[in-house]
């Protein structure tokens, strides 16, 4: 397994313990090594500033003209300069001027020595293997020597090497204790900060083990958590909503589906026995039996549709909304309300009107409100219905719907008191309040502007594109083939 998934591989806290670890560490390493640096550069000029000012030009005189120019004797005068000082002549010869060692003469010192260059800094050693830094400059000597000469004044290294590798352990010490504290304070971190991730996690996972969406989680604040937790409980309230809604449904359906299967059982029963006892039905009330069981036949079918079509709530995601024509759609539905409603004066001014939409959910829809208007107009009553602007209106003349009632007329399996003896599931209405809000769009139902008796549909929608006109039928070419004579 490579590094990465391994870390990927550990739980969240751990991996965010490591990384804050990693970060300070990193910082605290960087911090250490530009600290050293900067030490080292500082006791580095500082040695170089004190081998600038150091007066060796004096003791090279006065050590020449007492004993000469010669290599290092034991028990010579030794006037502690706290540095080796010797003179580095242009053959390339030195005398011994003052210190404890010698120093080798190298290329530098020769090129100082015969003018070649100006003073110049190295690191060198001694001729006994001691680090220095040597400072070479070229200065005027008297004496038997005289002339132009180069001096070359060195001190130790371990005036700055031995500070430099105790800053180090120190900073070594410091920066593991660093480390050490910031992996402590990190897995802290991580244990307070995903605290809520665990009551979120453990809140989960209770829901899973009890499907119990009452359980709400703390939401104080306005930081990350707090929108996580907001979401959550906003997550488990819409799926208890929605688990409920399904409640209903399933219970609605049941109280609706319960009458009509009652009474075509009952008259399925009657069917039976008469073939069984042997004892014939009438032939009318047998007929009215069949039209009976036919139009409970056909009321369950209806509901059952109706129900299919309501228990897609995800049917709109899946569907491939088109330019269609309205005012085609809603002249279909009025050419089968016609025939629903033969004794019924229709009127339509149908203006063209392009809506982006599913064309069969549409068509449904606006049957839907003519039949609710065929349903409740009386004989030989009017219906209209207008589309204008993208506002499709069915008017009928009968009884009206009550104000009180009016805010419940898109509830699933909601009748009004004076509809409950009429046939109908209760879920055509509905029907086409879910159509219209997938179209973008609206339904309602409101009394009559003219203050006149019935209602008046509404369902808005708006506007598309209107899709470019066919192009022309052009006729073909004629045909340059001669008939054969």
């Amino acid at each position: 397994m490579s590094p990465v998934n391994r870390f990927r591989a550990l739980p969240l806290r751990s991996r965010l313990a490591l990384l804050v670890t990693v970060a300070v560490a990193v910082a605290v390493a960087a911090v250490a090594v530009v600290s050293w640096f900067m030490v080292r550069t500082q006791l580095r000029d500082q040695l170089d500033s004190s081998l600038r000012s150091t007066n060796a030009s004096a003791q090279a005189n006065q050590t020449l003209s007492e004993v000469g120019c010669r290599e290092k004797v034991p028990g010579a005068i030794v006037n502690n300069l706290s540095a080796q000082v010797q003179i580095v002549l242009p053959a390339g010869g030195r005398c011994w001027v003052d210190g404890k060692n010698t120093l080798p003469v190298t290329a530098y010192d020769l090129q100082v020595a015969q003018g070649r260059r100006g003073p110049v800094l190295y690191d060198g050693r001694t001729t006994e293997g001691t680090p220095v830094r040597v400072y070479t400059q070229p200065v005027n000597v008297s004496g038997p020597v005289g002339g132009t000469v180069a001096i070359s004044v060195a001190k130790p290294l371990a005036d700055v090497d031995r500070p430099l590798s105790t800053l180090a352990w120190v900073l070594l010490f410091v920066s593991g204790v660093g480390v050490v504290g910031a992996g402590v304070a990190g897995l802290w971190v991580a244990r307070t900060g995903l605290r809520p991730v665990d009551e979120l996690t453990g809140a989960v996972e209770h829901i899973a083990r009890t499907e119990d969406l009452t359980v709400r989680i703390p939401d104080e604040g306005d930081d990350e958590i707090a929108r996580l937790s907001r979401s959550f409980n906003s997550m488990t309230a819409a799926l208890a909503s929605s688990r409920d809604r399904q409640a209903q449904l399933i219970a609605d359906a049941g109280h609706e589906l319960r009458t009509p299967l009652t009474s075509l059982r009952t008259n399925i029963e009657l069917l039976a026995r008469s073939e069984e006892t042997g004892r014939a039905i009438p032939p009318q009330d047998r007929k009215e039996l069949l039209a009976s069981v036919k139009a409970q036949m056909t009321e369950l079918a209806a509901l059952i549709g109706d129900l299919q079509e309501l228990s897609r709530p995800d049917a709109a995601a899946h569907v491939r909304l088109e330019v269609v024509a309205l005012h085609d759609i809603a002249e279909t539905a009025l050419s089968r309300a016609r025939l629903r409603g033969p004794e019924l004066v229709f009127g339509s001014d149908l203006r063209p009107w392009y809506v982006r939409g599913e064309a069969a959910a549409l068509e449904r829809a606006v049957v839907n409100l003519l039949d609710n208007a065929v349903k409740f107009s009386p004989p030989g009553g009017t219906v209209e219905v207008a589309l204008r602007n993208g506002e499709l209106t069915v008017r009928d003349h009968g009884p009206g719907v009550p104000a009180d009632d009016l805010p419940h007329v898109f509830e699933r399996f909601w009748r009004s008191p004076s509809a409950r003896a009429l046939p109908g599931s209760g879920l055509g209405l509905s029907i086409v309040a879910r159509t219209a809000q997938r179209a973008g769009g609206s339904a309602q139902l409101r009394a009559p502007a003219d203050g006149g008796p019935g209602t008046e549909a509404v369902l808005s929608i708006p506007g598309a594109p209107t899709p470019p006109p066919a192009p022309p039928l052009v006729p073909p070419p004629p045909s340059s083939v001669v008939p054969d004579q």
